[in-house]
């Protein structure tokens, strides 16, 4: 534990930061996770629908910093690459 005035400030900072960030990861987690049982049941329009929502919220936790931006792009590329094949597969 810390005893210093400002190590006590920065623990309090670094608590506050790890719950906001769990709470920012475990949503697009779950977001994704909306997003992949859709391609999973072949519903294409419901993941065009959802795609563009999924991706906001991964580049807005890139821009945030809670992720690297690369793994955003990671994420972003390999979602939109799946529902695209839907829509081949589909024609």
């Amino acid at each position: 534990m810390a005893h210093h005035k400002d190590a006590i400030k920065r623990a309090r900072q670094n608590e506050e930061r790890r719950i906001r960030n769990k709470h920012y990861k475990s949503r697009m987690r779950n977001q994704i996770k909306t997003l992949r049982s859709a391609i999973q049941d072949g519903n294409t329009e419901k993941a065009r629908d959802i795609l563009p929502k999924t991706v906001s919220i991964i580049q807005r936790l890139a821009q945030k910093g809670i992720i690297h931006k690369r793994n955003a792009a990671r994420k972003v590329s390999r979602l939109t690459r799946a529902v695209n094949a839907m829509q081949n597969q589909a024609h």
